[in-house]
């Protein structure tokens, strides 16, 4: 994560801004195909509230997904889901081409204001990453739809907004104690990529800390690990925690496994070795599977070490969730607990399995309304340049 300034960061936690924000304002000139699902569709959308209704957006790297939003009444941080669809960027040429058919197919009210939550780094006019399906420039964006303004925050800063909606009260009890004291909470997620945030506790309601998190170094546990990190990097050099805790990473890893043991892969996809882990089908995927929930383990531990997460761990990802079961029988626990003085602390540290699901939207909204979301499209400015997951 880059470098902030003393000042910079004082005013970030003044205001609760973080440095991976942006708005972009409009410059005062003047079929949905690819949707998987309609999760939520109200009929009752009058045109008495066009002018507060706004596009958030959940942006990953294989999935889309885009709701329609209002302040709710309530409370100050309510947000009301208008309509939901989730589709597969793949199917899309560019981001603008994604929401225009989000627009077309359930948007009956002109909207001005768009809010996305991206995997990916603001570059100036554009967010890339490695891991999205086109780089996003946002002006493109804004003329494309007539927007009045966009404003961008990091996905896993959207998840961590979250935590004070329903996410907090979902997911599966992983390992540590049923509750937690309260502190620093983290959300992880190893997907497409591998996101990590932090939420922390403050008296105006909390603020986040993104992270580069999955980029930090792997560091092998096990024999067999260092056998693995050998192989990806047989000369040495950089191999970060994304490469092996990630759909793709589990993917490398039984490959890997494959070539250590001189078979010949038959599984093609992370979906493929999830299946044949769980149904104890195929032994390379099983011992991939394990690998990958210890190397999970020890990444979760280190972060939550490092911000002292008194508060919690939640993993999100429906690919989490469908590892429940091996998950909870895995060396994830130990590797977590690491050793010595360290273990004492982390027994204390509640970890959760949740879905993703529309939390990211939901997360997008409650910033951005928190943020000052107004008719005139004033908007705060945050930071730009900052990195994202």
């Amino acid at each position: 994560m880059s470098a902030v300034p003393l000042g910079i960061f004082r005013n970030m936690l003044r205001h609760s801004l973080t440095p991976v924000s942006i708005t972009l304002h409009a410059d005062n000139s003047s079929d949905a195909r690819g949707a998987r699902d309609v999760a939520i569709h109200h009929s009752n959308r009058g045109a008495g509230m066009a002018a507060m209704a706004f596009l958030a957006a959940d942006i990953g790297g294989t999935h889309g997904r885009v709701a329609l939003m209002r302040a709710s009444h309530n409370g100050p941080r309510g947000v009301e889901t208008l309509a939901y669809r989730v589709f597969t960027c793949a199917d899309f040429s560019t981001l603008s081409e994604l929401l225009q058919a989000f627009v077309d197919a359930d948007v009956q009210v002109p909207v001005k204001h768009c809010v996305l939550a991206c995997a990916g780094q603001i570059m100036g006019d554009e967010v890339v990453n490695d891991n999205l399906a086109w780089p996003i420039h946002l002006t493109q964006l804004r003329h494309a739809l007539s927007l009045d303004e966009v404003a961008v925050l990091n996905d896993f800063e959207a998840l961590a907004y979250a935590l004070d909606g329903p996410l907090a009260d979902g997911g599966r009890h992983l390992c540590g104690p049923d509750t937690a004291p309260g502190g620093p909470t983290l959300v992880i997620g190893p997907g497409t990529g591998l996101g990590a945030a932090v939420h922390v506790p403050f008296p105006a309601g909390g603020f986040v800390l993104t992270t580069e998190a999955g980029q930090m170094d792997f560091a092998p546990n096990s024999i067999r690990e260092r056998e693995v990190l050998a192989q990806l990097a047989p000369h040495g050099g950089y191999v970060p925690f994304e490469h092996i805790v990630s759909g793709p990473g589990l993917l490398t890893i039984y490959e890997t496994l494959c070539t250590l043991h001189e078979d010949t892969p038959t599984l093609a996809t992370p979906e493929a070795v999830t299946k044949a882990a769980v149904a104890r089908g195929d032994a390379r995927a099983v011992e991939a599977v394990e690998l990958f929930c210890a190397s999970l383990g020890s990444f979760t531990g280190n972060l939550a070490m490092a911000f002292m997460a008194t508060g919690g761990v939640y993993l999100a990802g429906g690919f989490l969730s469908s590892l429940f079961e091996l998950l909870k029988c895995s060396a994830f626990e130990e590797r977590f607990l690491h050793g010595r003085s360290a273990r004492e602390v982390l027994s204390h540290v509640p970890v959760w399995v949740t879905e993703h699901g529309c939390h990211g939207v939901q997360g997008a909204a409650r910033w951005y309304l928190r943020h000052g979301m107004s008719d005139t499209g004033a908007l705060r400015q945050a930071a730009v340049g900052g990195v994202g997951t």
